[in-house]
């Protein structure tokens, strides 16, 4: 019974960890934002090379809790610490930074804030402490640093860090009604709108009215620029639109736009797969509805 539960125990933690790292391994960028927006790094390539140890180390530490040596001098230990650690700043980031944002601890696949991560990680303390109390201490200490630098190696080979500096949307990382997100990770649209602009009120009414009909459109934004005359408030009261926005200046929406607004880029994992100046509807439908199909 003794030995049931120990193993259970073990194979519960190890999940945890390992899926910790999945989590975030297959999409970095929202760790690599949150680490920059908490000014731990200056930029989205330092941030990644913070991340990608972070995941070594989960990785590592999920790996080893299916394996019987050293639990007790070097697994459990390690494992603790780590989760204080990490609970200190997930505190210093609720009760200090007043973020209540994702925290990404499990990447954006479980979307849990600082104070919901900080229970997560009791609890998980707790059962580190059981599993202290109830293991069998096997000596070999030769294979957690096997263990460990096999993790190292397979997240950056599998995960290489980025460069953005060619990203022309790596800025933004932060949006009215949806916080954090990474643009640069996945299919994303950008609609770049006037809100004086009469085509651009006229293309948000019938993204609106798409957005409303079609579960087959990837995740939309807005960058809008104003002159001063209607507010993004204005904006989408007049045109419904419902998509998560940010505000940009005259020299990013110049930068932006081509000939005359509006524009919506199409991304693809960071790069701009392609742009479209008119029959956005068409556009869409082709790219998304009939691949879809």
């Amino acid at each position: 019974m003794k030995n049931t539960i120990t193993l259970s125990l073990r194979a519960l933690i190890g999940i945890v960890f390992i899926f910790s790292a999945y989590s975030k391994l297959v999409a970095p960028g929202i760790v690599e934002i949150i680490l920059v927006d908490h000014g731990l790094a200056t930029s989205r390539e330092s941030a990644g090379i913070v991340v990608r140890i972070l995941i070594s180390i989960e990785l590592g530490l999920g790996l080893l809790f299916f394996q019987p040596f050293s639990m007790k001098r070097i697994v459990i230990p390690i494992s603790f610490l780590f989760l204080i650690g990490f609970t200190v700043y997930l505190g210093y980031s609720a009760f200090i930074l007043n973020d209540t944002q994702n925290c990404g601890c499990f990447g954006e696949m479980i979307k849990m804030s600082p104070l919901e991560s900080i229970i997560k990680n009791i609890v998980l303390i707790g059962l580190l402490v059981m599993l202290f109390r109830r293991s069998d201490e096997k000596k070999n200490y030769f294979v957690a640093p096997l263990i460990t630098i096999a993790s190292v190696i397979i997240v950056f080979l599998v995960s290489p860090i980025k460069s953005y500096k060619d990203f022309k949307f790596a800025r933004y990382t932060n949006f009215e009604d949806a916080g954090r997100v990474d643009l640069s990770h996945g299919d994303k649209l950008i609609a770049i709108l006037n809100t004086e602009c009469d085509h651009c009120q006229n293309l948000a009414k019938e993204l609106s009215g798409i957005k409303k009909k079609a579960d087959w459109i990837p995740d939309m934004y807005a960058l809008l620029f104003t002159e001063g005359t209607i507010s993004a408030d204005s904006f989408k009261v007049v045109t419904n639109l419902d998509l998560p926005y940010r505000m940009i200046n005259m020299n990013e929406f110049l930068d932006l736009i081509g000939q005359s607004p509006p524009r919506i880029y199409w991304l693809q994992n960071g790069s701009v797969k392609e742009f479209w100046d008119k029959d956005f509807t068409n556009h869409l439908k082709n790219n998304f509805k009939h691949a879809r199909n």
